[in-house]
């Protein structure tokens, strides 16, 4: 595993449990928005945190860590995440996933395998505006195949959108509304300009603005949230 970055506790990135967060390099997509600008573009600049390191840490945490993250970057790059994530499963820690959906195989397996006890997949745009965001050309039914393999509930998982008023419109949340039509729990997320994104100047929306949002899910995902925005 290429691992950049290893947040010891965090309260935030697994819902109801104390959790560390891991932090892997590379990703396929390049939206430019995205907050480690460093792990998508340059993963090999950042120092190499060995696994033995985390595991050990973990171990000695046992009973008070109950749980951990892998974001990134993009997990499902990573060829030994599974044995990765089946050595923290031998810690009895639960597992949780952040990742743009790209890999259905990869996210399926482990699903399938039972090594997986959250999932948070970023939906970022209507399928047909989905180039835009991401920077690259993709091949949509890969994000269709992921969003209905969750939707379908093999395992809790959560839909998020970090909404920028560059790329996002009404006429979008429409869309994406029929998009991911009967899923659990879909959040919209609050972008924050910093130079510390991979393209800094881009504008956001206000709490106010974004409320305005939120009735265009009614009836079609069980709960809509915004988060990551003061009101």
């Amino acid at each position: 595993m290429q691992i950049h970055g290893f947040n010891k506790t965090t309260l935030l990135d697994y819902p109801g449990l104390v959790a560390a967060t891991i932090f892997t390099g590379a990703c396929n997509f390049r939206c430019p928005y995205c907050h480690n600008a460093e792990l998508v573009l340059n993963p090999s600049s950042q120092p190499i945190i060995p696994e033995e390191e985390i595991l050990a840490h973990l171990k000695k945490r046992r009973g008070i860590t109950r749980g951990v993250c892998i974001t990134g970057g993009e997990p499902t790059l990573q060829k030994d995440l599974k044995d990765f994530i089946k050595r923290l499963k031998e810690l009895e820690l639960k597992v949780k996933l952040d990742s743009n959906g790209y890999k259905p195989e990869v996210l399926k397996d482990l699903v399938k395998e039972g090594l997986l006890d959250y999932v948070a997949m970023d939906v970022k745009a209507p399928l047909d505006e989905y180039d835009i965001i991401a920077g690259v050309k993709l091949d949509s039914s890969k994000l269709k195949e992921s969003i209905d393999f969750l939707i379908e509930g093999h395992v809790p998982y959560e839909f998020r959108t970090t909404v920028v008023k560059d790329f996002h419109t009404r006429e979008s949340f429409e869309k994406m509304a029929e998009l991911i039509k009967g899923a659990d729990k879909y959040f919209l997320q609050g972008y924050v300009d910093s130079d510390k994104v991979i393209a800094p100047g881009l504008s956001a929306y206000t709490y106010e603005e974004m409320q305005e949002f939120l009735p265009i899910f009614e009836g079609k995902v069980k709960l809509v949230e915004i988060r990551g925005v003061e009101d």
